[in-house]
């Protein structure tokens, strides 16, 4: 069943938390189970806004990694820019206790908030991923290809490495 045919639902009953609870169990012990085969691998994993809403996600997803002895340094979270700006001190702690057990962050759709750049300082990240509404339409659209750049640029003078979505065909990776 793809995402958007029951995210929405799961949205609106708040049982993202119980569902991205159930993809970071089943992610960690299916890495550790096969750990010489997943060796220097790294996983992302999307997580809701409502998850990093939640006042004992934070505890469960330490407690998963205690549980199983998944590595952290193989795992990378994405959150949603909106997300993050949606309850940005509890996003900003999430993403400090993880990194500094070894996990990677990427922000995702980046570009899509009114204040992006505003609050990047703010996470720290070590991805970002630029949305694809603004790739998909970068070789015909000049404030597209702007925004792209503008971001691209800023990430790269903060330390980050920069991920465009949708880049489908030669020309656009080219730019």
């Amino acid at each position: 069943v793809p995402p958007l045919a029951f995210i929405p639902a799961a949205e609106r009953f708040n049982l993202m938390s119980s569902i991205d609870s159930w993809v970071v169990r089943k992610a960690f012990e299916t890495i550790s189970t096969n750990k010489d085969i997943v060796a220097g691998w790294q996983f992302s994993i999307n997580l809701s806004g409502q998850s990093l809403c939640e006042d004992n996600f934070l505890k469960f997803v330490v407690d998963a990694f205690d549980r199983t002895g998944a590595a952290p340094e193989q795992i990378c979270f994405e959150i949603t820019e909106t997300a993050a700006v949606a309850n940005l001190m509890r996003a900003s702690r999430f993403i400090s206790v993880l990194k500094g057990m070894g996990c990677r962050f990427s922000l995702d759709d980046f570009g899509t908030g009114l204040s992006s750049f505003g609050y990047l300082r703010t996470l720290e990240v070590n991805y970002l991923k630029i949305d694809g509404s603004f790739v998909r339409d970068i070789l015909g659209n000049p404030v597209n290809r702007a925004v792209v750049e503008a971001a691209n640029q800023i990430g790269h003078a903060m330390g980050m490495q920069t991920i465009a979505e949708f880049v489908e065909n030669e020309e656009i990776l080219k730019v």
